[in-house]
């Protein structure tokens, strides 16, 4: 509980975020339950699921998107309407060594060490400081979901499971779940897919799509 307002948070741990987002050629993924199939043999190892990232009606990114290394999308920088455009919106990264990162569109530079990548926005908590076009509590309320850098650079995850505004959002990431830095997925198609917790969230078509897989036996094993 957060200011009167019930949150689920995922908390990454040591497992394996990877990114599902379709190429210009493919179909994308539209629904959690479709995921599932996708993954086949893998989706008994999946921890959670998230939607992340902005998207066109086709569920194809609009935004940066990179999946293994390989570009899908390139960074977009247009100016336009909506909350993707409230800038600065940003990126969330994880590099080839593991290192889990969101840097503001403006700043984002490429490199062949990056793994995966996703940009949405806006940006919530920047710096440790909230986003500048926020304000306090406005009357736009939706269920929200978003990730954050924690102090220590673990990558968390969080839906809201009552409508909020961006503003107690952005409160949330930087005051309870003490993320410097802090990234906007979406609002209003949030979901989330718990398969330990029996929860595959059923909402409008979704875009890319962020899936933490359980750490192996090996990785959980590492200091």
């Amino acid at each position: 509980m957060f200011e009167r307002s019930r949150f689920t948070v995922c908390d990454a741990g040591k497992g394996r975020i990877e990114l599902v987002a379709a190429t210009r050629n493919e179909l994308a993924v539209r629904q959690l339950a479709d995921l599932e199939l996708k993954l086949g043999k893998r989706d008994g190892e999946i921890a959670f699921a998230m939607n992340g990232g902005m998207y066109d009606e086709d569920g194809r990114p609009i935004g940066l998107a990179i999946v293994e290394g390989r570009q899908v999308h390139a960074i977009n920088t247009r100016k336009g309407g909506g909350n993707f455009h409230l800038m600065p919106n940003g990126v969330f990264q994880i590099r080839q060594n593991g290192r889990a990162e969101i840097v503001t569109g403006d700043k984002w530079k490429p490199s062949p060490n990056i793994r995966i990548a996703t940009q949405s926005g806006p940006m919530l908590v920047i710096d440790g400081k909230l986003h500048p076009s926020f304000s306090p509590d406005g009357s736009s309320r939706y269920i929200r979901n978003g990730v954050g850098i924690a102090s220590d650079g673990q990558p968390l995850f969080a839906i809201s499971d009552d409508p909020v505004s961006l503003g107690k959002f952005a409160r949330f990431f930087r005051d309870r779940l003490k993320c410097p830095n802090a990234l906007f997925l979406d609002g209003a198609v949030s979901a989330l897919l718990d398969p330990a917790a029996g929860r595959r969230d059923i909402t409008k078509p979704l875009g890319p799509i962020l899936v933490t897989f359980k750490p192996s036996a090996e990785s959980a094993q590492r200091p």
